[in-house]
This record gives C-alpha cells, structure tokens and sequence, in this order.
C-alpha cells in the first residue's frame, strides 16, 4: 500500500527539496427582546451594487435564486469499501460572490459533483464539481480497516424556494457519476443558522469590480497571532505578487479581486505532529497528514469555509505561518501552503492550479516505485492537463502542430515544446502530459505550459463571463 500513500500526495510536495438588500434572512440577525440587531460585514464597494440591469442580464440566475448564499454543511463518512455523506446543518450567509451566468459548467470537474435541481421542473438549476479530503483519505491502508468521518461543505446561490440537493461520486471504473446523497431543501426553514460565525476583520486587498463577475480569492491567516497581522499582510501582499507575475494569471489580474480574513490564533505556526508539536490555530492545520511529513493541510473544511462566511469567496487559499516546506491543494475545495520557505512562491502558485483549475500533477516516478493504477487509462481522466489518449480530442489535441508525433520524444533544449509526453499523473505508462516541463511538474519549471495555461483562462472564464 506504500502507492496508496503516496499517490494523492501533490509529489511537488514528496519529490522536491453583503448585500445591502438581503432577501430570505440572508443577513446575520439575532432577536432580543422584540428588537432586531443586524450585524453585517463592513461596507464595501460592491455593497448594493446590484441593479435592475443585472437582474434583466441573468434572468435564468434571479428566477431561483437571492443575492445571498447558502452554505451546506456535511458529514462524509466511511472507508475504503463505502461512503456516506449526512447533512450537519445549514448557514445563510451574506452574498453569493460566484457566477450568475454560468450556472451549469460546460466541464464537469472533480471527483464529487452537486446539483441543485428544482422539484417542480425537475431541471439542475445549479452545478459544480469539487473533490474532498476524504476522498484522498479512502486510498490510504488505514481506510482498509477503519471507518472516519471528515466535516465538509458546499456553498450555493441561496434558493428562493424548495430545492433537492444532490451530490453524486465519480466512479472509477466507467469515470461517470452515481448518486451518492440527496436532500430536500426549504430555503424559508426558520432553524437555518443566520449568526455571524466570527468577527475577524476582512480586508479586501484588490478591488476590481462587483463579485458576481470577478473570481473573488479569498487569503486565511493560519498560526497568526494577534501581534503578527501585519505580517499576514505583508505575506497576502506577496502571495498576490506571486500570482499575478504568472501567466495567465498576470493579463487577467483585472478579474480578481483579492480578500483577506484576519483570523488570529492563539499560537505561532502549526502542528506537526510526528516532531510532537501542537499548536492551538484558528484552522487546525497539521503537517503529516495521512503520516506524510511535507502534505499540509487542514481536516475540517467546513471551519475554513465559517471563517470565509463574511466575505465573497470563490475560491480559498490558506497561509501558513511557517518556514517548514509542505502544502496541498484540492479542486474546488482549497489550498494550502506554508508562508516562509525559499520556495513559497513555487508552492503558492503549484497549489493553486489543483485547487481552482483542477490541474492535475504532471509527475510520475520513472523508479520502480512508479504507480501503476493511479487512473484508469482506460478511460480519459477528467483533469485537462493530462491524457490517457482515450478521448484525446477534447483535450489539447486541437493544440498541436500537425504531424506531431505520439508519444512525443523528449528532446533536450526543448522542454516547453508542446506535444505528448509520456508519463504524468504519477505513472510512468499510459498517462500523458503536455510538455516536458510545466510548473505542474516542478518547480524549476520557467512558466504553466500553454494546455495548462488555457485551462486556466477557461476557469477564469467560468467566473468573470
């Protein structure tokens, strides 16, 4: 099981050293003696911004849904053999920063995908992909014999009348997907929790336009103290310098805007737990995650989404108050990495293309530790930047030179050379990348080749148009 262990773990990581009309109860208020106090998150410049205008634009959005958002609150349960997923609970939150254009992807992402079907019609009014910690953590030997259950949870429009929720799982065999859970859904439930979970400051960091057509990149401060904020920001301020000094990312700075949740913790840094260090943290993060020294993450994802509940958030990215190397990034769920090592940069941006782009590792091990099963090639994995050649067309076969050949021969000098290279994905054989070398393969590597870089624009896509 030695694969198993390894095999989810970003190898980046193993190998290299409010709306001001709220409708529905969206707001955050609390009764007291027949008198309504409404805490609200601080004004903003996109605060009421919504117009008539927008309405008319997206009358497919505005028939289902409020400016609001609702966040769904889970229990994934079980182990290698089955999963369960239970529903904990759900929060009303103050604006819903994501599309109001592109309510249905047309890519279907992730390990996971929810929908929001309307009971009347019957039509998925909503959808999107994702992938969890628990999904990793089923490939691990523990999950041979053991059982867990792992907090998540899912953020959509607030719906203006009954919905079914329904997350289905990919399967690997036939790469389509099977429903898992489903739940009936009544927005206008008086028991829906409407507190403001937390009072840390957000500070928005680049303003360039109202939510609903920007991607909103939400920074959380983990193992800041009280008396390292500045810091904090200082690091925010960096990790966007990072990002923007990026293709694509740098020509499409003006659909970002960049927040910056000043969650304070009792502690300086975070747990690491096989050199017996605890550390009480606002997100809980520990390294040797799974017993892997360098795989960073956080276990309870519905806390780093109460501590972006304040703020429009598509999608999370979590700093680690330490020097220690180690990260990971999941799609559509988060990243994550440490805030002080020589290769923070690196790291920052490897990360953020699992998590918002879905990007795949382009690794694989050419040892005889080389993974054999990591995908089924005989299938095409859903991730863009990788091939089993299976349904290559609708990868970046439209992207080559005629008459390149496949499998593309590496050739020394011409690393950035698009073609189709042999192993990717952790596997040797039967998987395929774009290049020799992209920033999804090391962190040496000058640029996100060109597949990976269209990937990304397409994602930003999804957001801003």
């Amino acid at each position: 099981m030695k694969f198993i262990i390894q095999k989810i773990i970003c190898p980046l990581l193993v190998a290299l050293p409010l709306m001001a009309n709220a409708q529905c109860g969206q707001c955050f208020c609390s009764q007291s003696s027949g008198n309504t106090t409404q805490n609200t998150v601080a004004a903003t410049p996109w605060a009421g911004a919504i117009t008539k205008q927008d309405i008319a634009d997206n009358p497919q959005y505005y028939n289902h849904f409020t400016d609001g958002q609702m966040r769904i609150d889970l229990i994934f349960g079980g182990n290698a053999a089955e999963q369960k997923i239970y529903l904990s609970g759900l929060k009303a939150e103050p604006v819903w920063g994501g599309t109001r254009k592109n309510l249905v992807p047309d890519f279907e992402y992730g390990e996971y995908r929810m929908e929001v079907i309307d009971p009347q019609s019957g039509k998925v009014i909503y959808a999107n992909g994702f992938n969890t910690l628990f999904q990793e953590w089923r490939t691990m030997e523990e999950a041979q014999h053991t059982s867990k259950a792992f907090k998540s949870s899912c953020r959509i429009p607030y719906p203006k009348n009954n919905i079914k929720f329904v997350i289905y799982e990919r399967l690997r065999e036939k790469g389509s997907y099977s429903k898992l859970a489903e739940f009936s859904i009544d927005p206008a439930d008086k028991s829906i929790n409407r507190e403001r979970e937390n009072n840390f400051a957000v500070v928005p960091i680049l303003d360039n336009g109202h939510p609903q057509n920007k991607v909103d990149l939400v920074f959380i401060a983990e193992g800041y103290s009280s008396s390292e904020m500045d810091k904090f920001r200082s690091d925010v301020q960096k990790h966007m310098q990072y990002l923007f000094d990026t293709e694509p990312y740098k020509h499409r700075k003006s659909d970002f805007n960049i927040w910056a949740v000043e969650s304070v913790s009792n502690n300086s840094g975070t747990d690491i737990p096989h050199h017996d260090i605890w550390k009480q943290t606002v997100a809980n993060s520990n390294f040797y995650t799974f017993k892997t020294d360098r795989y960073l993450t956080a276990s309870d994802h519905t806390l780093l989404c109460q501590l972006s509940s304040n703020v429009p958030c598509d999608a999370i990215y979590v700093i680690v108050n330490t020097e220690k190397y180690g990260g990971g990034g999941i799609y559509n769920f988060y990243g994550l990495s440490m805030s002080d090592h020589p290769t923070t940069p690196m790291v920052f941006v490897h990360e953020f293309g699992h998590s918002f782009a879905g990007l795949a590792d382009e690794y694989f091990y050419d040892t005889a530790e080389s993974f054999t099963d990591m995908y089924n090639i005989a299938i095409e994995p859903w991730e863009p930047n990788i091939t089993s050649l299976v349904e290559f067309e609708k990868k970046w076969k439209d992207m080559l030179v005629e008459g390149t050949p496949i499998p593309t021969p590496v050739v020394k000098g011409k690393e950035q050379e698009l073609g189709v290279y042999e192993g990717g994905g952790y596997m040797t054989k039967g998987i395929y990348r774009p290049v020799d070398n992209c920033r999804m393969r090391t962190n040496n590597a000058p640029c996100f080749c060109p597949v990976c870089q269209r990937a990304i624009e397409r994602m930003i896509d999804y957001y801003c148009k």
